[in-house]
């Protein structure tokens, strides 16, 4: 059975920093992309960013360009988010996913979520 587990997310004030860590079980994805999406209170899911198979395409939103950076280590079945300068309106619940490409309709698995709470 397939496991993404995220860890990292926690309360931070603006302008501070995360690392978010999702740590993929059950099989290996050094094959397929890994990705970040979140979701607002409120709002819908949205991508964040995602990481190709071999690290070499790389994909964010223009409003995270700059201040994230995704990376991954296949050895480890793991990808990485690094969110610096942090704004209260990156408060969100971060779903690690694992697909075919770097948009929702090519994900086949979920994670369950880490919570991010940027206080101003």
């Amino acid at each position: 059975q397939v496991h993404l587990v995220e860890s990292g997310g926690g309360l931070v004030q603006a302008g501070g920093s995360l690392r978010l860590s999702c740590t993929a079980s059950g099989r290996t994805f050094s094959t397929q992309w890994m990705g970040w999406f979140r979701q607002a209170p409120g709002k819908e899911r949205e991508f964040v960013a995602a990481i190709s198979s071999n690290g070499d395409e790389l994909s964010y939103t223009y409003s995270e360009k700059g201040r994230f950076t995704i990376s991954r280590d296949n050895n480890k079945d793991t990808a990485y988010l690094q969110m610096n300068s942090l704004k209260p309106e990156d408060t969100a619940v971060y779903y690690c996913a694992v697909g075919r490409g770097p948009y929702s309709s090519a994900i086949d698995y979920w994670g369950k979520g880490t919570l991010v709470t940027v206080s101003s």
